[in-house]
């Protein structure tokens, strides 16, 4: 990975670069969220159904304050006033909205696999075009576990994968940050 870096100049790695230290310490704060999410997977998920609602309600009045200002669309006024009900509910209400969550999730990833699966026959002749089917099998028996398995999915699902995607992420710039680190000492 050093060599890697060595021939690619971008502003991201040369921050990476600068902040070897930095970036280290970020991605095992990082991994260790994740640990705490996938070890308390209904918290997370409760607790990034409260963030989604929140964003939502934030969002749902600038589009209020935008439709007042313009006073040209009514639809503006209700899309707005719609994303603000459902995030206040999000808020109000977290275990209904990790169920939302845990069901769109489900879906998504469905959906995605039977497209995962679709593209990899498109172009099975393609070196690794077995990884796109595999990948879209395991998507395909996510979504399946996490479906059948609801309402009971939705005490773990959103928060494990919440937990398993911060856990990598950190890993990825604990390894950039090492990689990195290694390169300007051979400097």
């Amino acid at each position: 990975m050093t060599q890697e870096l060595q021939n690619i100049e971008t502003p991201f790695l040369e921050g990476i670069k600068k902040n070897t230290g930095t970036v280290i310490f970020m991605g095992v704060i990082i991994m260790l969220m994740g640990f705490f999410a996938m070890g308390a997977p209904l918290i997370a998920g409760i607790s990034l159904a409260m963030m989604v609602g929140v964003v939502l309600v934030v969002g749902g009045v600038g589009q209020l304050v935008f439709a007042m200002k313009t006073g040209k669309s009514i639809l503006a006024f209700i899309l707005g006033l719609l994303t603000l009900v459902i995030g206040a509910h999000m808020v109000t209400h977290p275990g209904a909205a990790l169920a939302s969550l845990t069901i769109f999730l489900a879906a998504y990833l469905v959906v995605s696999g039977i497209f995962e699966v679709f593209m990899a026959s498109q172009v099975r002749p393609a070196k690794g075009w077995v990884w796109m089917l595999f990948s879209g099998i395991i998507s395909l028996m996510l979504g399946m576990m996490i479906w059948n398995q609801f309402p009971l999915s939705g005490a773990w699902a959103v928060g494990i994968i919440l937990g398993v995607r911060l856990f990598f992420s950190g890993w990825t710039l604990i390894m950039f940050g090492l990689a990195a680190r290694s390169f300007s000492r051979e400097i």
